[in-house]
């Protein structure tokens, strides 16, 4: 339970937690067979239909997918790990396995380390280490990366490379357990395939690049701005009051300081709890809130939202440049400055 609620908060998620609906976990088992079905339903209607809406509604329904693993790896609808895991390992958005989703974001989760790269696996700035060893064009993309149609068009693209280069170096340190999860994954997302191409007409080029990145792509609307470089930890997450589309293909993340506040309430809660205590969540997170996904479409669209170069790393920096301009301008006659 998280320390910043108050008796009246505490007193109406314990209520919920009696309820039928929460115990029983009816509307996450109901999104489970909605998401399934809705799924194969399509693909196995993909030419009746037409490939183009067929690939569209596919692509839409994975990224809902993605919103439910999320779900998934935070105990919901079971509390066994190993039967969530079973729900959630089909590669039906195509890039991740399921394991690695839920170390990475679990870590994610330790909210004193938001944004800082070094040490959040989902931050969007960049260290300093890494700022300086990149060259003019990743700096380039990695500043369009932080503009609303950057994070969708190319944010899939950086969390792809990141998450193979992070497999292939966990790997070769001897972690079987990564190495197990990728192979379960690209053996489950090649029979997969196989059946899209000869039972629904579907090619494996259709299926990752039509349904897998442009469900990654919506996906990134949600998490273009969930968290800001800001010296208060309360203050690094937003609320966003997002039409109730958009709640719902992010099942209520758009509350995220809320989720990250109270990461066991399952989704169906989360709205009421933030609607209940609205005003106590604007002062804990510093009034950082969006009225929805357009207010960064206007304000972003192609403005960065933030610098590349994460703002602390950014200061360290420059501390670090006055130290030793200073240690060479104070430097004795015939004496040489140490290089950067």
């Amino acid at each position: 339970m998280s320390l910043y609620i108050d008796d009246a908060q505490r007193h109406q998620i314990q209520q919920q937690r009696a309820s039928w609906r929460w115990r029983s976990e009816w509307p996450t088992w109901l999104l489970i067979v909605a998401v399934y079905g809705g799924w194969f339903a399509t693909a196995l209607n993909a030419r009746s239909m037409g490939l183009p809406l067929a690939i569209s509604i596919l692509a839409v329904l994975s990224c809902l997918y993605l919103s439910l693993q999320h779900e998934l790896l935070h105990g919901h609808p079971t509390r066994f790990p190993l039967c969530n895991a079973l729900l959630g390992v089909a590669p039906l958005a195509v890039w991740f396995p399921y394991a690695v989703y839920r170390e990475s974001h679990l870590r994610h989760h330790n909210d004193t380390r938001l944004t800082d790269p070094d040490l959040d696996p989902e931050s969007y700035f960049v260290s300093a280490e890494h700022w300086r060893g990149a060259g003019a064009v990743v700096r380039f993309l990695l500043v369009c990366r932080n503009t609303f149609f950057g994070r969708m068009v190319l944010g899939p693209w950086f969390s792809i490379v990141k998450a193979i280069v992070s497999a292939f170096a966990q790997i070769a340190r001897g972690n079987g357990r990564i190495a197990g999860a990728w192979a379960l994954h690209l053996v489950l997302l090649g029979l997969l395939a196989t059946w899209l191409q000869r039972r629904c007409g579907i090619s494996p080029a259709l299926f990752i690049f039509g349904v897998g990145y442009p469900a990654l792509a919506l996906s990134a609307i949600r998490s273009f701005q969930e968290h800001r470089a800001a010296d208060h930890v309360a203050e690094r997450t937003v609320i966003n009051e997002a039409s109730w589309a958009w709640r719902f293909l992010f099942l209520n993340n758009n509350f995220h300081a809320v989720h990250h506040d109270l990461p066991s309430v399952p989704w169906y809660a989360l709205a009421s709890v933030y609607h209940e205590h609205r005003d106590a969540y604007r002062v804990r997170n510093g009034g950082f809130i969006v009225r929805g996904y357009q207010e960064w479409l206007v304000r972003h669209g192609l403005q960065p939202v933030a610098p590349a170069l994460h703002p602390l790393h950014a200061r360290a920096a420059d501390h670090m440049a006055q130290v030793q301009a200073g240690s060479a301008g104070s430097a004795p006659l015939g004496d040489a400055a140490q290089p950067v």
